[in-house]
Protein backbone atom coordinates (compact mmCIF):
# COMPACT_ATOMS: atom_id res chain seq x y z
CA UNK A 1 0.00 0.00 0.00
CA UNK A 2 2.84 2.27 0.73
CA UNK A 3 4.30 1.95 -2.99
CA UNK A 4 1.46 3.54 -4.94
CA UNK A 5 1.83 6.72 -2.46
CA UNK A 6 5.77 6.80 -2.55
CA UNK A 7 5.70 6.25 -6.49
CA UNK A 8 3.11 9.16 -6.86
CA UNK A 9 5.20 11.23 -4.44
CA UNK A 10 8.53 10.77 -6.21
CA UNK A 11 7.03 11.88 -9.40
CA UNK A 12 4.97 14.83 -8.17
CA UNK A 13 8.12 16.39 -6.47
CA UNK A 14 10.04 15.82 -8.80
CA UNK A 15 8.12 17.57 -11.59
CA UNK A 16 7.79 20.60 -8.89
CA UNK A 17 11.36 20.12 -8.14
CA UNK A 18 12.22 21.28 -11.83
CA UNK A 19 9.53 24.31 -12.09
CA UNK A 20 10.29 25.86 -8.54
CA UNK A 21 14.31 25.22 -10.30
CA UNK A 22 13.25 26.98 -13.43
CA UNK A 23 11.65 29.67 -11.61
CA UNK A 24 13.88 30.29 -8.84
CA UNK A 25 16.53 32.72 -8.18
CA UNK A 26 19.67 32.85 -6.34
CA UNK A 27 18.28 35.25 -4.49
CA UNK A 28 15.18 33.66 -3.47
CA UNK A 29 17.28 30.99 -1.39
CA UNK A 30 16.79 32.78 2.00
CA UNK A 31 13.33 33.05 1.64
CA UNK A 32 12.99 29.52 0.89
CA UNK A 33 15.00 28.64 4.08
CA UNK A 34 13.14 31.06 6.53
CA UNK A 35 9.73 30.14 5.52
CA UNK A 36 10.90 26.29 5.81
CA UNK A 37 12.34 26.92 9.20
CA UNK A 38 9.07 29.03 10.56
CA UNK A 39 6.73 26.00 9.22
CA UNK A 40 9.32 23.63 11.01
CA UNK A 41 9.52 25.20 14.44
CA UNK A 42 5.28 25.87 14.34
CA UNK A 43 4.45 22.67 13.68
CA UNK A 44 6.22 21.31 16.82
CA UNK A 45 3.70 23.55 18.89
CA UNK A 46 0.31 21.19 19.58
CA UNK A 47 -2.50 23.15 20.48
CA UNK A 48 -5.84 21.67 21.99
CA UNK A 49 -8.64 20.63 19.28
CA UNK A 50 -10.82 18.79 21.76
CA UNK A 51 -11.62 15.60 23.33
CA UNK A 52 -8.25 15.00 24.60
CA UNK A 53 -6.50 15.56 21.35
CA UNK A 54 -4.15 18.20 19.71
CA UNK A 55 -3.55 19.59 16.30
CA UNK A 56 -0.44 21.84 15.18
CA UNK A 57 0.16 23.80 11.98
CA UNK A 58 0.62 22.08 8.70
CA UNK A 59 1.73 25.18 6.84
CA UNK A 60 1.10 23.67 2.92
CA UNK A 61 -1.56 27.21 2.96
CA UNK A 62 1.28 29.37 4.70
CA UNK A 63 3.74 28.50 2.44
CA UNK A 64 1.70 28.02 -1.04
CA UNK A 65 0.90 31.14 -0.69
CA UNK A 66 3.73 32.93 -0.10
CA UNK A 67 6.49 30.80 -2.02
CA UNK A 68 4.06 29.16 -4.95
CA UNK A 69 2.73 25.38 -5.42
CA UNK A 70 6.15 24.23 -6.94
CA UNK A 71 8.71 25.63 -3.99
CA UNK A 72 6.14 24.81 -1.29
CA UNK A 73 5.80 21.37 -2.16
CA UNK A 74 9.59 20.53 -2.30
CA UNK A 75 10.28 22.56 1.28
CA UNK A 76 7.42 20.79 2.60
CA UNK A 77 9.04 17.73 1.24
CA UNK A 78 12.33 18.84 2.75
CA UNK A 79 10.87 19.38 6.44
CA UNK A 80 9.24 15.72 6.03
CA UNK A 81 12.37 14.43 5.54
CA UNK A 82 13.90 15.81 8.40
CA UNK A 83 11.18 14.99 10.75
CA UNK A 84 11.31 10.98 9.31
CA UNK A 85 14.87 10.87 9.55
CA UNK A 86 16.56 12.99 12.66
CA UNK A 87 13.49 13.28 14.97
CA UNK A 88 11.99 9.94 13.78
CA UNK A 89 8.39 11.45 13.24
CA UNK A 90 5.91 10.00 10.89
CA UNK A 91 7.86 6.92 10.34
CA UNK A 92 10.83 6.24 7.16
CA UNK A 93 8.67 3.57 5.90
CA UNK A 94 5.32 6.25 5.59
CA UNK A 95 7.19 8.81 4.76
CA UNK A 96 6.15 8.64 0.93
CA UNK A 97 2.25 8.87 1.81
CA UNK A 98 3.47 11.78 4.27
CA UNK A 99 5.25 13.57 0.99
CA UNK A 100 1.53 12.55 -1.07
CA UNK A 101 -0.45 14.01 1.44
CA UNK A 102 1.17 17.18 2.99
CA UNK A 103 3.47 18.01 0.16
CA UNK A 104 1.22 17.26 -2.93
CA UNK A 105 -2.13 16.99 -1.78
CA UNK A 106 -1.87 19.70 1.01
CA UNK A 107 -0.11 22.01 -0.99
CA UNK A 108 -2.33 21.40 -4.23
CA UNK A 109 -5.55 21.93 -1.73
CA UNK A 110 -4.26 25.41 -0.45
CA UNK A 111 -3.36 26.53 -3.97
CA UNK A 112 -6.52 25.99 -5.69
CA UNK A 113 -8.87 28.31 -3.09
CA UNK A 114 -6.10 31.15 -3.26
CA UNK A 115 -5.51 31.34 -6.97
CA UNK A 116 -9.23 31.43 -7.84
CA UNK A 117 -9.82 34.01 -4.83
CA UNK A 118 -6.99 35.58 -3.90
CA UNK A 119 -6.47 38.49 -6.68
CA UNK A 120 -9.46 39.91 -5.53
CA UNK A 121 -12.32 41.40 -2.75
CA UNK A 122 -12.39 37.91 -1.46
CA UNK A 123 -8.48 37.33 -0.91
CA UNK A 124 -8.87 36.87 2.76
CA UNK A 125 -12.01 34.22 2.28
CA UNK A 126 -9.37 32.60 -0.55
CA UNK A 127 -6.49 32.42 2.26
CA UNK A 128 -8.80 31.29 4.84
CA UNK A 129 -9.84 28.28 2.79
CA UNK A 130 -6.19 27.10 1.80
CA UNK A 131 -5.64 26.78 5.32
CA UNK A 132 -8.79 24.87 6.00
CA UNK A 133 -9.06 22.73 2.91
CA UNK A 134 -5.38 21.60 3.16
CA UNK A 135 -6.03 20.19 6.87
CA UNK A 136 -9.58 18.23 5.82
CA UNK A 137 -7.71 17.06 2.17
CA UNK A 138 -4.54 15.89 4.28
CA UNK A 139 -6.63 13.87 7.19
CA UNK A 140 -9.21 12.43 4.58
CA UNK A 141 -6.31 11.10 2.24
CA UNK A 142 -4.58 9.30 5.88
CA UNK A 143 -8.20 7.90 7.18
CA UNK A 144 -8.59 6.72 3.15
CA UNK A 145 -5.19 4.97 3.81
CA UNK A 146 -5.31 3.53 6.70
CA UNK A 147 -8.83 1.91 5.57
CA UNK A 148 -6.77 0.99 2.31
CA UNK A 149 -4.28 -1.01 3.59
CA UNK A 150 -6.49 -3.17 5.60
CA UNK A 151 -6.97 -1.36 9.38
CA UNK A 152 -10.82 -0.69 9.28
CA UNK A 153 -11.53 2.75 10.98
CA UNK A 154 -14.76 2.29 13.07
CA UNK A 155 -17.42 4.87 11.42
CA UNK A 156 -18.30 6.54 14.44
CA UNK A 157 -14.10 6.89 15.15
CA UNK A 158 -13.72 8.10 11.67
CA UNK A 159 -16.65 11.01 11.93
CA UNK A 160 -15.03 12.02 15.45
CA UNK A 161 -12.08 12.36 13.78
CA UNK A 162 -12.86 14.18 10.83
CA UNK A 163 -14.55 16.32 13.14
CA UNK A 164 -11.47 17.25 15.03
CA UNK A 165 -9.35 17.68 12.08
CA UNK A 166 -11.73 20.20 10.73
CA UNK A 167 -11.35 22.38 14.16
CA UNK A 168 -8.22 22.26 13.58
CA UNK A 169 -8.76 22.82 9.68
CA UNK A 170 -9.98 26.03 11.26
CA UNK A 171 -7.36 27.28 13.26
CA UNK A 172 -5.10 26.40 10.29
CA UNK A 173 -7.13 28.87 8.12
CA UNK A 174 -7.35 31.52 10.80
CA UNK A 175 -3.80 31.29 11.58
CA UNK A 176 -2.77 31.48 8.40
CA UNK A 177 -4.81 34.57 7.62
CA UNK A 178 -3.22 36.22 10.82
CA UNK A 179 0.17 35.95 9.38
CA UNK A 180 -0.52 36.52 6.29
CA UNK A 181 -2.02 39.19 6.91
CA UNK A 182 1.05 40.29 9.41
CA UNK A 183 3.61 39.93 6.67
CA UNK A 184 0.99 42.27 4.08
CA UNK A 185 1.57 44.80 7.00
CA UNK A 186 5.06 44.05 6.73
CA UNK A 187 6.09 44.53 3.30
CA UNK A 188 2.95 44.37 1.16
CA UNK A 189 5.11 43.95 -2.36
CA UNK A 190 6.31 40.73 -0.43
CA UNK A 191 2.92 38.69 0.07
CA UNK A 192 1.71 39.88 -3.53
CA UNK A 193 4.83 39.09 -4.86
CA UNK A 194 7.41 37.35 -3.27
CA UNK A 195 10.64 37.93 -4.74
CA UNK A 196 12.62 38.40 -1.63
CA UNK A 197 12.84 39.19 1.87
CA UNK A 198 13.50 42.71 3.04
CA UNK A 199 15.83 42.48 6.36
CA UNK A 200 12.83 43.70 8.93
CA UNK A 201 10.57 40.42 7.52
CA UNK A 202 13.56 37.86 7.85
CA UNK A 203 14.23 38.96 11.35
CA UNK A 204 10.57 38.96 12.28
CA UNK A 205 10.24 34.99 10.73
CA UNK A 206 13.42 33.60 12.07
CA UNK A 207 12.46 35.16 15.89
CA UNK A 208 9.11 34.14 15.60
CA UNK A 209 11.01 30.68 14.58
CA UNK A 210 13.40 30.68 17.35
CA UNK A 211 10.72 31.64 19.62
CA UNK A 212 8.16 29.21 18.98
CA UNK A 213 10.94 26.26 19.09
CA UNK A 214 11.85 27.21 22.30
CA UNK A 215 9.23 29.31 24.44
CA UNK A 216 6.15 28.03 22.85
CA UNK A 217 6.89 24.91 23.94
CA UNK A 218 6.11 25.88 27.15
CA UNK A 219 2.76 26.47 25.87
CA UNK A 220 2.39 23.81 23.83
CA UNK A 221 0.07 20.84 24.88
CA UNK A 222 1.73 17.04 25.88
CA UNK A 223 -1.61 15.31 24.31
CA UNK A 224 -1.38 13.45 21.48
CA UNK A 225 -2.40 15.05 18.10
CA UNK A 226 -5.86 13.42 16.84
CA UNK A 227 -3.96 10.77 14.65
CA UNK A 228 -1.69 9.53 17.29
CA UNK A 229 -5.01 9.69 19.41
CA UNK A 230 -6.74 7.93 16.72
CA UNK A 231 -3.77 4.75 16.33
CA UNK A 232 -4.05 4.75 20.33
CA UNK A 233 -7.62 4.03 20.64
CA UNK A 234 -7.66 1.16 17.53
CA UNK A 235 -4.67 -0.37 19.64
CA UNK A 236 -2.22 0.05 16.33
CA UNK A 237 -0.20 3.23 17.72
CA UNK A 238 3.05 0.98 19.07
CA UNK A 239 2.97 -1.79 15.92
CA UNK A 240 6.71 -2.22 14.51
CA UNK A 241 10.00 -0.49 15.92
CA UNK A 242 12.03 2.26 14.60
CA UNK A 243 14.77 1.15 11.97
CA UNK A 244 17.25 3.17 14.16
CA UNK A 245 17.44 5.27 17.06
CA UNK A 246 18.79 9.00 16.71
CA UNK A 247 19.64 11.70 19.57
CA UNK A 248 16.69 13.87 19.04
CA UNK A 249 14.11 11.36 18.73
CA UNK A 250 10.62 12.60 19.51
CA UNK A 251 12.07 15.61 19.53
CA UNK A 252 13.55 15.83 22.36
CA UNK A 253 17.48 15.94 22.65
CA UNK A 254 18.94 12.63 24.39
CA UNK A 255 21.88 14.43 25.57
CA UNK A 256 20.04 16.95 27.98
CA UNK A 257 18.44 16.79 30.87
CA UNK A 258 15.33 18.73 31.90
CA UNK A 259 12.40 18.03 29.18
CA UNK A 260 12.06 21.86 28.20
CA UNK A 261 15.95 21.96 27.91
CA UNK A 262 15.69 19.19 25.87
CA UNK A 263 13.12 19.97 24.04
CA UNK A 264 13.88 23.40 23.34
CA UNK A 265 17.48 22.25 22.01
CA UNK A 266 16.17 19.86 19.72
CA UNK A 267 13.76 22.45 18.91
CA UNK A 268 16.67 24.86 17.54
CA UNK A 269 18.55 21.91 15.99
CA UNK A 270 15.61 21.30 13.88
CA UNK A 271 14.64 24.67 13.19
CA UNK A 272 18.88 25.93 12.15
CA UNK A 273 19.09 22.20 10.05
CA UNK A 274 15.68 22.46 8.06
CA UNK A 275 17.26 26.57 7.20
CA UNK A 276 20.73 25.63 6.42
CA UNK A 277 19.46 22.37 3.87
CA UNK A 278 16.74 23.82 1.93
CA UNK A 279 19.25 27.38 1.96
CA UNK A 280 22.20 25.55 0.38
CA UNK A 281 19.61 23.04 -1.84
CA UNK A 282 17.69 26.31 -3.35
CA UNK A 283 21.69 28.45 -3.71
CA UNK A 284 23.36 25.13 -5.78
CA UNK A 285 19.98 24.61 -7.81
CA UNK A 286 19.84 28.29 -8.72
CA UNK A 287 23.25 28.39 -9.73
CA UNK A 288 22.55 25.26 -11.52
CA UNK A 289 20.10 26.72 -13.56
CA UNK A 290 22.50 29.67 -14.25
CA UNK A 291 24.86 27.80 -15.72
Amino acid sequence: MMLAPAAASAAAIGLASRRAQARTEESRAPMLGIMGAFVFAAQMVNFPVGAGTTGHLLGAALMAITLGPSAAMVVMTAILIIQALIFQDGGVLALGANVFNMAVAGVGAAWLPYRLLGGGRMRDAGVFLAGFLSVLVTAALALGELAASGTAVPRPLAVLSLGLFSVNGLLEGLITLGVVKALGRMNAAWVARPERLNSRTAAVLLGSAVALATAGLLAASAAPDTLESLAQQMGIADRGRPLFETPFSDYAAAFIRGRWLSQAAAGLFGTALAFLLIYVAAKVRSRRKGA
